[in-house]
């Protein structure tokens, strides 16, 4: 199996070491690099181990035949722009199974038109990792409220919806939430 896990690493500006140390249980640094450059077979369970370290998905270190990476050919920095030093790609983007899109036809706040929103559903007990984050929340009869989550207490949500003078609104123990993770923006 060809994978990309040294390349994810290297974007994710982590060492071998950062990984080994992140993987569960962890791992010694040796393994990871072993297990990128191929010299030792990687299983599904290592994937997965792997992909949690680095905050990704399985599927986003398996290089598929009918998958296209895109080619890294340069990096913007303060110093200007420059080749990689070793070869890189980027994976682009996959949905996962627990994401919903938003999308934006007149530009809002941060948000232009065209914009698509891509937001993973959180379960109301995961409703705190949201705070100071966008979110799409349902109401009913299809309606839906989205803007910062600003404040919680209890079963309530303190929502500062976008655009200029608006109220805040108050949410009560929505079925489920879904924080903004992916901006797909075309210039």
């Amino acid at each position: 199996m060809i994978t990309a896990i040294r390349e994810v690493r290297r974007a994710r500006k982590l060492t071998l070491e950062d990984v080994a140390r992140r993987c569960n249980p962890p791992t010694t640094a040796q393994t990871i690099g072993r297990l990128e450059t191929g010299t030792r077979t990687v299983s599904v369970g290592w994937l997965n181990r792997i992909a949690d370290a680095l905050g990704v998905t399985a599927a986003d270190l398996v290089r598929l035949p009918d998958r296209a990476d895109l080619p890294v050919a340069a990096i913007l920095d303060a110093d200007g722009v420059h080749a990689p030093r070793h070869a890189t790609i980027v994976t682009p983007p996959q949905p996962a199974p627990d994401l919903v899109a938003v999308i934006v036809q007149s530009g809002i706040g941060d948000y232009r038109a065209g914009d698509q929103i891509w937001c993973a559903r959180l379960a109301p007990d995961r409703f705190g990792e949201a705070l100071n984050r966008d979110v799409l929340l349902p109401r009913p009869a299809g309606r839906f409220v989205f803007g910062r989550l600003i404040g919680r207490e209890g079963d309530k949500l303190h929502i500062l919806p976008f655009g200029a003078g608006v109220r805040q609104q108050v949410i009560s123990d929505p079925p489920w939430m879904a924080t903004a993770v992916r901006l797909v923006r075309t210039l």
